[in-house]
């Protein structure tokens, strides 16, 4: 298939990915997570390639253009839903990370919004392009799962070579990945508003003051 060139196939082997990471999170053993954490790392390095390649070598397809973005909201929305069932180790019962599900919903209804009003602006034959606030948000947005799944593997190690401290650790990561995930959430949100004002006038969409 021509559309299948190098950075095609590294868009879909992320989208392979996604249900093998969603899978070893789904089992609450220590080795399922570091293994998650590594496919979910190889995963973003494949976002961070596919695209440097395409443009590199002229490779650029409408299926990559289709695929890649779908490809990278998927992996980060399967990072946050598949952090909220994380359980601690160091205090049964509670979860291991602070996740409100309005912070993930509303990362998710802005990348909703937005991609709707691309694939409006595309109808039109406009391309959008993402600006300074978006790159950031998905800065921001990979670091938080990067971080936390990290944090949350520690507690693992914590609770079986210092058990004195695991629920101190766990109290103190509990309370951090709230705080975070809101401000990544409150940031999302603020991207997606700037998105919209941005662009409104452009898509036809009406004035604003």
């Amino acid at each position: 298939m021509a559309s299948m060139n190098l950075p095609n196939r590294l868009t879909l082997a992320r989208v392979i990915m996604v249900p093998i990471f969603v899978a070893l999170l789904s089992f609450q053993h220590w080795a399922c997570f570091v293994i998650g954490y590594v496919v979910f790392a190889a995963a973003a390095i494949t976002d961070y390639y596919d695209g440097k390649i395409a443009r590199e070598r002229n490779l650029v397809t409408n299926f990559g253009k289709l695929l890649d973005p779908v490809a990278d909201k998927v992996l980060l929305a399967a990072g946050f839903v598949m952090l909220m069932t994380v359980h601690s180790t160091a205090v049964p019962g509670e979860r291991a990370l602070h996740v409100p599900g309005w912070t993930v919903v509303a990362i998710l209804a802005r990348e909703f919004v937005v991609t709707g009003v691309r694939s409006l602006a595309a109808s039109d034959g406009i391309v959008i392009a993402a600006n300074k606030y978006g790159k950031a948000k998905a800065v921001l947005q990979m670091v938080y799962v990067f971080v936390f799944f990290f944090f949350v593997i520690v507690e693992h190690a914590v609770v079986e070579w210092m058990p004195a401290a695991a629920v101190r650790y766990h109290n103190v990561l509990y309370d951090i990945s709230f705080w975070a995930i809101v401000a990544v959430a409150v940031y999302t949100v603020y991207s997606g508003a700037q998105f919209l004002r941005v662009n409104w006038r452009q898509l036809h969409l009406g004035s604003v003051s």
